[in-house]
């Protein structure tokens, strides 16, 4: 088990990079639609090839939208995410070859902005695509890249006790072992 106190990097850098992490334990709190924006926002400033901007983000905050989200996120994240105020899906649309790259340096900087704006962001890639392609409209020149939890985090006591013991930040390799010089 770690904590954030644990979290060094091994070279320094800006610590909202070691800071940021994706609790599953959210605040029964709503998120002003002005903190929501605003944490859009960054998301909008992200580079793109070519800037194309293929990025595309589709909100839930009524209840109503939220439990559309839930019929097709899978159960091992809806347990958890059902608390969440507020669900944002990601996807682009397949303009370019670095569509999907792009998109995911836009959730990049959404996640840093939503660090600094208070909040805490958690990404899933566990839910039914096609099932949210169909009860979104989502037509088929996009593709679904992740369901993102935003809010206020929780206390970890509101999960069950398995994903209790899951509630703390990861540690990561140490860098040298992702960087290879010359040739993989």
């Amino acid at each position: 088990m770690t904590n954030e106190l644990d979290r060094k990097s091994d070279y320094s850098i800006n610590e909202q990079f070691t800071k940021r992490w994706s609790p599953r334990a959210f605040r029964d709190e709503e998120v002003p639609e002005e903190l929501i924006f605003r944490t859009l926002e960054a998301a909008r400033w992200a580079p793109s090839s070519m800037n194309i901007q293929p990025w595309r983000f589709i909100v839930a905050r009524t209840k109503e939208d939220r439990e559309k989200f839930h019929s097709f996120i899978m159960e091992g994240n809806r347990v958890w995410c059902e608390n969440a105020p507020v669900l944002i899906l990601f996807i682009s649309e397949k303009k370019g070859g670095s569509h999907a790259f792009d998109t995911g340096i836009s959730f990049g900087f959404f996640a840093l902005q939503a660090l600094e704006n208070g909040l805490v962001t958690h990404p899933m890639g566990g839910f039914d695509k096609e099932k949210a392609r169909d009860v979104l409209g989502i037509p088929d020149n996009y593709q679904l890249h992740a369901v993102v939890a935003l809010g206020y985090q929780g206390d970890k006591a509101s999960l069950s006790p398995e994903l209790q013991e899951r509630e703390t930040p990861s540690t990561r390799r140490p860098l040298k072992e992702s960087i290879h010089q010359g040739t993989f």
